[in-house]
């Protein structure tokens, strides 16, 4: 049994969707969308089936999709990639993670994790041989600062672990927190495995910026990214890690003995996809901003606090600023007995010194959907305070 992992509870996710099965509570739990995704996309894949090859494509990725990465790439975030050798096609980004730190992390390296945190990085980095090194941001703003990272950061330090658009605090960094972290991987010769699988969910006319196009960083950086949550498809599981050859190969290397290589089929669809037109991620994007206003105008309604959604599906509740009492695992456990609404405790995205103090909830949801879990959340909420 690997010990690693023997000790590991169910993820916080998968308990609370079986806990909303159990009861039929609504789901605004575990992140993703009512929708199915866009059909012309599934439909690439449906003929990709029936008229391509479904045997092994190459362990990297089917060239046509890794040519569409680095086109999809300079299209929209102005960064000029190799797809053939700086892309790596993945079974879904966590994958791709798992294969990043597998590959650049060695027993005893040290790797600072910004908590609140996806909770699949620490036990990777452990099973990598590595040491996590944990830094911890707080509301409102979750912000990333020199006095935070200094401690965490000794001779042993090989990378730091990015995730932005962020989740669960849907939080972007900022231009400065960008030029610090940049300024920091540069002077202590870190590697920035950068999780960006929200880039293009992101609201109010911002851009996402990736660490990658920083100064210095282009040859230290590896970029994620999700065609799942680019296209509503999270169930597709076809992710990548882009890098620089030297890091490239050797992520490639992990990923081969890992899952080796992805569906084909879902390879070619996705590579159509990602050469739509500009107007279809606009109106997507659009499509998830009006979701989020529209929940949280409702819940604001029913007298609950709300952090700011910069991007991702998700949105927080403040549980003190809205008069409730109480942490906010004990508050999940209740609104989705009580009340039939599953959220996350945020608190299950720390290690160490949690905030307990914010649930998330995900707004990629219909529309009826959401106006009924804001009625039964401000129900909750007075019966709960």
């Amino acid at each position: 049994m690997n010990p690693v992992f023997a000790g590991l509870p169910t993820t916080i996710f998968e308990e609370m969707s079986m806990r909303a099965r159990e009861t039929g509570a609504i789901n605004l739990g575990q992140g993703f969308p009512d929708a199915e995704g866009p059909e012309d996309v599934r439909q690439a894949a449906a003929e990709a089936v029936m008229s391509g090859n479904n045997q092994y494509p190459p362990m990297r990725g089917l060239p046509e999709l890794r040519g569409a990465i680095a086109e999809h790439y300079a299209a929209h975030q102005q960064l000029a990639i190799d797809g053939e050798r700086e892309a790596v096609v993945t079974s879904g980004a966590t994958e791709a993670i798992a294969a990043s730190i597998l590959a650049l992390v060695t027993p005893g390296d040290e790797v600072i994790i910004v908590q609140p945190a996806y909770d699949a990085y620490a036990p990777l980095v452990r099973q990598a041989g590595g040491v996590p090194r944990f830094v911890t941001t707080r509301p409102p703003d979750w912000s990333i600062t020199a006095d935070l990272l200094a401690p965490a950061i000794t001779d042993r330090t090989r990378a730091i672990v990015l995730n932005s658009p962020h989740n669960p605090t849907a939080k972007m960094l900022d231009s400065e927190e960008r030029a610090l972290l940049a300024d920091i991987c540069l002077k202590h010769d870190l590697i920035a495995i950068c999780d960006e699988v929200w880039e293009h969910l992101v609201f109010d006319g911002a851009a996402h910026r990736s660490l990658m196009t920083m100064p210095g960083m282009r040859e230290r950086t590896v970029k994620i990214g999700s065609a799942g949550k680019i296209f509503s498809l999270t169930g597709w599981k076809v992710g990548w890690a882009i890098a620089a050859p030297p890091l490239a190969d050797a992520i490639a290397k992990a990923h081969q003995f890992l899952t080796f290589t992805t569906a084909p089929n879902l390879q070619s669809a996705v590579a159509y996809g990602l050469g739509k037109d500009r107007d279809y991620f606009t109106a997507m994007r659009a499509g998830y901003q009006r979701s989020r206003d529209r929940l949280a105008s409702a819940l604001g309604d029913g007298g609950f606090a709300i952090l700011p959604s910069a991007a991702t599906y998700f949105l927080s509740v403040d549980l003190p600023a809205s008069g409730i009492a109480m942490d906010d695992r004990v508050f999940a456990m209740r609104l989705v007995a009580e009340a039939g609404v599953a959220v996350i405790p945020v608190s299950a995205f720390f290690e160490s010194d949690p905030v307990t103090s914010i649930v998330r909830l995900c707004f990629a949801k219909a529309d009826d959907v959401l106006d009924a879990a804001a009625e039964r959340l401000a129900d909750a909420r007075t019966m709960l305070t």
